[in-house]
């Protein structure tokens, strides 16, 4: 759809929401639902409301597109890990991806196709950022204000997605360096790499797919390794036209290929969460891999992991290896420590001269930054709430914050399938909070008991313990500052999909409006006191 078609839509959308329910509170635009993002959560959340019926609702997007982390990620090389027809929805499904694993353009134009589908346009508000929530303990709403004003709203759904903000580590004499800093998720285009000196700090998924993809062109490729990932084969290939064809005239042939691909998945997690040991032959696999390409030994054993594969997430690639192998590119098994001018210095004090740094640090995902904008029930944020480490209950609601819900909250991540599994299962607990909400009428808000996300998070805590990601010997970021997993889902697809079905209002405290008794309305009286309504 072009551009011009997309804003006549947009507005035409407005002039219909407006008769919807949309109103005004106070001079302020008050909605049923906002939702923050516009990438795989946000759009989720968006078409799955709705179906639900409820239709006053905005999807607040800080950026000039929608897509999120595949709209950002846009360096060379960046593909997903995950099969295609797994990692789409599946009330979505695409019968053209062109490659098995696709590339990150073709999974943007799949999620700008989800939006004019489902004429989600019309709700999305671009260059819209998130500046502060605040919960109205009087009127039971969230206070939201953004950078192009104030609007109010019932219910959030917070999907700005743990891979949003880039991390960036402190290094002394950054700040000095004269050549060019950025980072992967914030690629400039307009910097030309070709003959330049380059470090590439970082060895994670997205430094795997950068370094092949610009080892040709740059003169001299440095990499900065404080921990070898382990890389798999990436089993990836064309999809025929005949296939694209049989999908499309034969839709269930597409849901078949997906089924398998999520039936092979669960079958592998009980290795990852229940019998880590299992996982040796694995890396033997993973082993030959890596001498199957590097010839020198020295090298190999740079490249060689010591902890348990699964531990960090495994990666894929075919042309990592290779191009570790190239006469233009070093490996330095150590981190960057600093800065002196234009010569970069790592842990162990080897120093390079380089024209330009690019970070594959990852993302602030224990620490995700919106939870410092989130301002609860007792006038803390929920960054303060989560001091000790995030916590909600089914990855959904945290105490003290009514009527907040979060896409891929605390313990969603997956350590080998496909989030979107997971956020389609967080949709189904949105679909019912919004019913329970209808069904107990009037002003009314849920506030999720802290004895019940404590309960969860000790049964999450549990089962934690025998993961490969917590025994497995690995410093990865699936753990907070203080070594909890409070990343990553330790079962199957199925089983979260289960406990996510259905809202259970013994978890949650219902909360109505507080109410002005007869001698405070008296206009006698100058202060109301007020008396808490019953739930």
């Amino acid at each position: 759809m072009a551009e011009d078609e997309r804003q006549r839509e947009r507005e035409q959308g407005r002039e219909q929401d407006g008769g919807q329910g949309r109103g005004q509170e106070d001079g302020r635009e008050h909605v049923r639902v906002a939702v923050i993002g516009s990438g795989f959560g946000g759009l989720g959340a968006a078409v799955r409301l709705r179906r639900e019926g409820v239709t006053d609702f905005v999807v607040l997007e800080r950026a000039a597109a929608v897509g999120g982390t595949w709209r950002d990620n846009s360096y060379p090389g960046c593909a997903c890990d995950v099969p295609s027809h797994l990692y789409s929805f599946s009330f979505a499904p695409n019968p053209d991806w062109p490659r098995t694993f696709s590339g990150q353009g073709k999974i943007q134009e799949y999620l700008e196709q989800v939006a004019d589908t489902f004429r989600l346009r019309s709700h999305i508000r671009l260059n819209t950022e998130v500046k502060l929530l605040r919960w109205d303990a009087d009127r039971l709403w969230w206070e939201i204000e953004t950078s192009n004003g104030t609007l109010t709203a019932d219910v959030v759904v917070s999907a700005t997605g743990p891979l949003s903000d880039p991390k960036l580590p402190d290094i002394p004499g950054l700040d000095t360096f004269e050549g060019k800093v950025f980072h992967s998720a914030r690629w400039d285009h307009d910097y030309d790499l070709r003959g330049k000196r380059v470090a590439m700090i970082g060895t994670g998924a997205s430094a795997i797919q950068i370094v092949p993809a610009i080892q040709r062109e740059v003169g001299r490729l440095t990499l900065f390794q404080r921990t070898p990932p382990w890389v798999m084969p990436r089993m990836d290939r064309a999809i025929s036209k005949a296939e694209r064809w049989l999908h499309r005239q034969l839709p269930f042939t597409t849901q078949a290929r997906r089924g398998i691909l999520w039936g092979i998945r669960e079958l592998q997690v009980q290795a990852f969460t229940k019998r880590p040991n299992e996982l040796g032959a694995v890396e033997q696999l993973a082993k030959r891999n890596i001498a199957r390409a590097i010839k020198d030994p020295a090298l190999r054993a740079k490249l060689t992991p010591s902890y348990r594969i699964g531990c960090k997430r495994i990666l894929l690639s075919n042309t990592y290896y290779p191009a570790l192998a190239q006469p233009n590119v070093d490996v330095v098994a150590s981190g960057l420590s600093e800065v002196r001018g234009n010569t970069v210095v790592a842990a162990d004090g080897t120093e390079t001269e380089v024209d330009a740094i690019i970070f594959g640090t990852g993302f602030h995902v224990t620490d995700m930054p919106i939870a410092n904008r989130v301002v609860g029930a007792d006038g803390g944020t929920m960054m303060e709430s989560w001091k000790d480490g995030m916590k909600s209950l089914r990855g959904a609601t945290a105490a003290g914050f009514p009527n907040f819900m979060t896409v891929i909250g605390p313990n969603t991540g997956l350590g080998n399938s496909s989030m979107i599994l997971m956020i389609e299962s967080q949709l189904n607990y949105l679909a019912d909070y919004m019913r329970q909400l209808d069904v107990l009428g009037g002003r009314a808000a849920l506030a999720v008991r802290a004895g019940a996300v404590d309960a969860w998070n000790d049964k999450v805590q549990e089962r934690m313990k025998r993961t490969v990601w917590n025994t497995g010997g690995c410093n990865s970021w699936y753990l907070d500052e203080n070594g909890v997993n409070t990343t990553i889902w330790p079962g199957t697809t199925s089983e979260f999909r289960a406990a996510t079905r259905r809202v259970d209002l013994a978890e949650y405290e219902v909360v109505r409006p507080p109410r002005v008794s007869v001698d405070a309305a008296s206009p006698k009286s100058r202060k109301a006191k007020k008396v808490e309504a019953g739930a």
